[in-house]
C-alpha cells in the first residue's frame, strides 16, 4: 500500500508543477487579446510566492503628537518596547501617581493623521482588562495631550 501511495504522491506532485508553468502568452497575441501589464514577458512559478519584494525604504507612517502624548501620558508605566516604525508600544506594569491598581498595556498608532481612529490603547491590571470606561479615558488623556503639542509646534 505504501508503494501505491508513494506512486500516487509522485504524479500528484509532478501535476501541480506541471500546473504551475502557466499557459503560452503567444496564443494570447495571436488570438489579439490584450494581456495586462502584470503578465508582460514575465513566467511566474509557485515559487514566487516566496520571494521578499517589498520595498525596504517603505515604513509606516505614525503621528509623532500621538506618540509623543502618549508617552507623556503614560510616563508612570515602564516601556518594555517601543518601535516607532510600526507605532506599537508595550508597557510593563506601574503605579500611577496617587494610585493603587498597577497596569500595564499596550499602545497602537496606525495612522499619520491626528484622529482617534489613528489610536488604539489596550490597558490591563494584573487581575485582567480594564473597563472601557477607563480605557476611553486614557485615550482622551493621550489625544488631548496630542492636541495640545501640536498647536504648541504651530505657533513656534
Amino acid at each position: 500500500m505504501t508503494k501505491y501511495f508513494r506512486n500516487f504522491l509522485c504524479v500528484f506532485i509532478c501535476g501541480v508543477l506541471c500546473a504551475c508553468g502557466g499557459g503560452d502568452r503567444r496564443e494570447a497575441r495571436a488570438a489579439n487579446q490584450e494581456l495586462p501589464e502584470e503578465f508582460s514577458n514575465e513566467r511566474g512559478s509557485i515559487f514566487d510566492l516566496f520571494e521578499n519584494t517589498d520595498d525596504p525604504n517603505v515604513t509606516l507612517e505614525v503621528n509623532r503628537y500621538i506618540w509623543q502624548a502618549t508617552l507623556e501620558v503614560l510616563n508612570f508605566l515602564p516601556i518594555e518596547a517601543a518601535d516607532p516604525f510600526s507605532g506599537v508600544i508595550d508597557y510593563g506594569f506601574g503605579t500611577p501617581p496617587g494610585g493603587g491598581q498597577a497596569y500595564a498595556g499596550t499602545v497602537l498608532i496606525t495612522d499619520p493623521a491626528l484622529d482617534a481612529r489613528a489610536l488604539t490603547v489596550a490597558l490591563r491590571t494584573r487581575s485582567g482588562p480594564v473597563t472601557a470606561d477607563v480605557q476611553r479615558q486614557i485615550e482622551d488623556a493621550i489625544l488631548t495631550r496630542a492636541r495640545q503639542l501640536r498647536i504648541q509646534d504651530s505657533t513656534l
